[in-house]
């Protein structure tokens, strides 16, 4: 009896204990930013100071070396509220499996002659298909920015400079490609007009091929289109037509030369083929050079040629269709972008430019000043010595509405930018909560009305351990307009790349901006008397 007296002793303790921690436990518990008050602790909440800058960017890692983009700009851009832009890009070609004139072997007096019917450069659009009737699919371009009535003015050149995957002064390393980089062209342009006029255009699904013999009589005329894996529905693509003479003497007529033998040789042959826009207006497209399920809508070079078989050198036996293709997609091909910017100087207002690509960023500095000089904001001083507990950290960027708002980016990114004083090397780092709050983190640009208002940033880890001294590192924090590639969390370091054109306006700290300014707002709970 007095055992079982002791167990059950034991056992209600046990529980009343358990309670006990429950309740203690309930005393912290935060639900999102809703606090749960009690006569231990009050909620309360600080503006802290913060100050936003432009941010220009110069240059910026713009190849395929490390991370494959697929998407690739071409075009120009020009707003009056942000940088122009003239995206251009250079790649690598691929060179053809088994590359030869003709599959057939002809012995005796059985010759042939090549002749080039067309050759072109195919890029295919990314579309999204609204209706296939019997007049012909119908399509709507999709990432296609800027001013879509307006031409801008496309070349293209063979390039001069080699395009290495490895760094030429240390071969263990991998290259690098930047957004300003210049690569010379050497030779006449390959398009057969220079200047091409280049405007994009949905209903561009094919092409008719006029095919001629050797002596120039038209024998056949072919409907070309092209199609996707799963589908018999031709896509739009654009052609630049190529200059017939040229390509003959610089591609055409080595088919079968040991320039041709692999495709190292070919690289170092043909070094790549330089894409460049250029204009006072236009408009901007992303191109899908790494289309992996679907190769054949991959960019490339088309030749369409004919065999002309003769007998005795002068009777036509038969004329072959043949067609050669070039393709500059895929992830083993070496490419890179680059980005011909305007003006870079922003006027001292309350505005902040947030543009994609080489552009601009925003820095944010948090805390305020340091003015007692011990390496630590006197204001985050202030709230270490509160000993407070943080439920809620919240940055929030309004959006000038007096701006274009016409490209404004679905989502910016947030990260630490910091360049070491010691090494001059820039430093560059994911935020904790990217990682420890995922689903929160933010950067979704906020509608009301149906009018794109605002960005917030819920940062609550990061304050917390900066607030409780867990850290002192408190860098500037760079706001930019999100690329796929800023969410690749393998590691903390941050790999800023940007291939998207999109921009928004934001504003500043200054109070004249009122309810509008960019704030950071931090809510906790302290203990009371």
């Amino acid at each position: 009896m007095k055992n079982i007296l002791k167990s059950t002793l034991y056992v209600s303790g046990f529980v009343f204990l358990f309670s006990g921690i429950i309740s203690c436990e309930k005393d912290f518990t935060d639900i999102g930013t809703s606090i749960i008050k009690n006569n231990i602790f009050s909620t309360e909440s600080v503006l802290v100071d913060i100050a936003v800058e432009n941010k220009p960017i110069e240059r910026m890692r713009a190849d395929n070396i490390n991370v494959e983009p697929g998407q690739y700009l071409l075009g120009v851009y020009n707003n009056a509220d942000y940088q122009k832009l003239e995206a251009s890009l250079v790649s690598q070609v691929a060179l053809p499996a088994e590359l030869k004139y003709s599959d057939t072997i002809y012995v005796g007096d059985t010759t042939y002659i090549s002749t080039i019917d067309t050759v072109f450069l195919k890029l295919p659009y990314q579309a999204t298909l609204k209706d296939n009737s019997t007049d012909g699919p119908s399509y709507e371009l999709d990432s296609v920015f800027g001013n879509l009535t307006e031409a801008f003015s496309l070349n293209l050149y063979q390039s001069e400079e080699y395009l290495n995957k490895l760094n030429p002064q240390d071969p263990t390393e991998g290259n690098e490609y930047l957004s300003d980089a210049v690569f010379q062209p050497t030779g006449s342009p390959l398009n057969s007009v220079v200047d091409y006029s280049f405007l994009p255009n949905e209903n561009d699904t094919l092409i008719y091929v006029k095919r001629r013999t050797s002596e120039n009589t038209l024998y056949a005329t072919d409907t070309i289109k092209f199609t996707a894996a799963t589908s018999t529905i031709p896509v739009p693509f654009a052609r630049i037509p190529l200059d017939e003479v040229v390509f003959k003497q610089l591609i055409f007529d080595n088919y079968e030369t040991s320039d041709f033998s692999s495709q190292d040789a070919f690289n170092n042959y043909f070094r790549g083929l330089i894409i460049e826009a250029s204009g006072n207006d236009g408009s901007l497209i992303s191109f899908n050079f790494n289309n992996a399920s679907n190769p054949a809508l991959n960019p490339s070079i088309e030749v369409y040629y004919t065999n002309t078989v003769l007998k005795g050198g002068t009777e036509v036996l038969h004329s072959n269709k043949k067609n050669t293709s070039f393709s500059l997609g895929g992830a083993t091909l070496t490419r890179r972008s680059y980005y011909k910017m305007g003006n870079r100087d922003y006027p001292a207002n309350e505005q902040i430019k947030i543009q994609g690509t080489a552009g601009a960023e925003g820095s944010i500095s948090l805390f305020g000043a340091d003015n007692d000089l011990n390496g630590i904001a006197d204001q985050l001083e202030e709230l270490r010595l509160k000993n407070v507990l943080v439920n809620d950290a919240l940055l929030t960027l309004y959006i000038d509405q007096s701006a274009d708002v016409s490209m404004v980016p679905e989502r910016l990114y947030l990260y630490k930018d910091h360049l070491d004083p010691t090494t001059g090397k820039r430093i560059q780092s994911h935020i904790k909560d990217i990682f420890t709050e995922n689903a929160t983190f933010g950067g979704s640009v906020e509608s009301e009305d149906e009018v794109k208002t605002k960005y917030s940033f819920r940062i609550t880890d990061y304050i917390s351990d900066l607030l409780s001294a867990e850290t002192n590192y408190n860098p500037k924090l760079s706001l930019k307009a999100l690329n796929p590639t800023d969410l690749n969390l393998n590691d903390t370091i941050f790999r800023p790349y940007s291939w998207t054109p999109k921009a928004v306006t934001l504003l500043n700290e200054s109070p004249t901006n009122d309810t509008k300014k960019a704030v950071l707002k931090i809510s906790y709970s302290q203990k009371g008397n």
